[in-house]
């Protein structure tokens, strides 16, 4: 028995000495179990009577009985296992080999770790056999095979009832802190004062839905906002998927908005000896914001959620932004249902925000009918085909300039009108912004226009 157990140790990762002194510590200090209960589990335990004396543990906490080696003892033979586990010699045992209670808690992160490590070989086991099952879809396979190893951390993540007392508590906490802070928005801040004065910044979990006609600057208030929150004090991480625009063409805008070089110049590489200082200048500023780019054509939300995931284990993620919406793919199973594809979609970015814990913020195609109105204005209904879009959004915006249906106006030049129709927390209202075509910028309205091109 002694050389079995020896050999299947070495195969499989278990810590038998982990197991034993943990139960032999809450035998001697029976308060610590509800400590080790919270994140512990009897599936967690490598052997089998390991697992019946951590039951046996819980019946006795769930009636409200007293811990000790008799009523341990008791209830093994209760439940017919006493004999299975070695008898009261083992319990005994345990008291007398375990070095200390105080470490309770460290042996119990040690069963965990090696019950995480099994999982994973378990997982790693239905990867291979997806992997080889040739009459799967690809599709299929990735996401089957995501979710394995998903499952393995996420069985680590318990959700439970919250008592309202620590509900409250945390966030009079937090409530003070932001008080404390001098500070009006609750959110990450925008950099648009007007915009924060609705929204209350950018919230975690929240999907915002940017939407609007093509010409618009849906791109371009996307990068706005992306180097608004990227840069310091504020230092947000931002996750940028691009299927309309490579990464080349989106570096060329975002140095356009920060050296004031109109787009025109940069594309042909006509730019003076002042502001080839300049350009140099801002390359170096970008390149030290915690921006990325991918630019992967019609990706999907599993591929999505895939590199999200990585990017934040590796440097963090706060914002993940979406251009567009209606570029993205949800595989073959919805390739003949347009509407359901898109709902699909919109779902996912969701529930991404919820499961990372970061705002996602994706501009979104409006249908042709806006063009068959007489007011252009966008409405709801407008949402290109999808309702879903509008019921999975926290925040839904949409941008309108009349310059693009008025190109001689004189009453609204460069004005930029984004309204906010749905706030599930909040008003709803319009805001004006300042848009400089020739770097394709938003401002607030109140900021001052500067040429840089006179600069020495």
């Amino acid at each position: 028995m002694t050389n079995q157990l020896t050999q299947t140790h070495l195969q499989i990762p278990a810590s038998l000495e982990a197991e034993q002194a943990l139960l032999g510590a809450i035998l001697l200090q029976p308060k610590t179990f509800l400590n080790i209960a919270s994140f512990l589990e009897g599936d967690d335990f490598f052997l089998k009577r390991h697992e019946y004396i951590w039951a046996a543990l819980n019946r006795l906490q769930e009636r409200g009985d007293a811990i000790d080696y008799v009523t341990l003892s008791r209830e093994l033979q209760d439940m017919r296992v006493l004999d299975e586990i070695g008898g009261q010699a083992y319990l005994t045992n345990l008291v007398n080999n375990t070095p200390s209670s105080v470490h309770a808690e460290v042996y119990g992160k040690l069963v965990e770790r090696t019950s995480i490590r099994r999982r994973m070989l378990l997982a790693s086991d239905e990867i291979r056999r997806l992997a080889v099952d040739e009459e799967l879809p690809i599709d299929k396979v990735i996401s089957d095979a995501e979710l394995a190893l998903f499952a393995v951390s996420n069985s680590q993540i318990k959700r439970e009832f919250v008592p309202i007392s620590d509900a409250v508590s945390d966030y009079y906490e937090e409530m003070e802190r932001l008080l404390a802070a001098g500070e009006g928005t609750v959110g990450l801040p925008t950099g648009f004062k007007a915009l924060d004065g609705l929204l209350g910044g950018f919230q975690k979990s929240d999907l915002i839905v940017f939407a609007g006609r093509p010409g618009m600057g849906k791109t371009s208030w996307m990068l706005t906002v992306a180097l608004n929150v990227a840069r310091p004090p504020r230092g947000a991480r931002v996750a940028i998927f691009t299927m309309e625009m490579g990464v080349e063409q989106m570096v060329q805008r975002l140095i356009s908005m920060e050296t004031g070089i109109r787009i025109h110049q940069l594309r042909s590489a006509n730019i003076s000896a002042r502001e080839h200082t300049r350009f140099t200048e801002a390359s170096s500023r970008l390149s030290a914001l915690p921006l990325f780019i991918d630019d992967t054509p019609s990706i999907t939300p599993i591929e999505m959620r895939t590199k999200c995931r990585r990017l934040q284990h590796e440097y963090g993620l706060d914002i993940v932004m979406v251009d567009y919406m209606q570029l993205m793919s949800a595989g073959k199973a919805y390739e003949n249902n347009r509407v359901q594809e898109i709902s699909y979609i919109s779902r996912s970015l969701k529930e991404l925000a919820r499961e990372l814990n970061v705002t996602i913020i994706s501009t979104a195609q409006l249908s042709r009918a806006v063009e068959q109105r007489q007011d252009k204005r966008p409405q709801l209904s407008d949402l290109r085909e999808s309702g879903s879009i509008e019921q999975d959004a926290d925040a839904v915006l949409f941008l309108y300039r009349d310059e693009v249906y008025n190109p001689d106006t004189t009453e609204f030049p460069n004005q930029a009108d984004v309204m906010l129709s749905k706030h599930r927390h909040g008003p709803t209202g319009t805001i004006q912004l300042y848009f400089e075509k020739s770097i394709t910028k938003f401002m607030d309205v109140n900021m001052k226009r500067v040429d840089l091109s006179n600069l020495e």
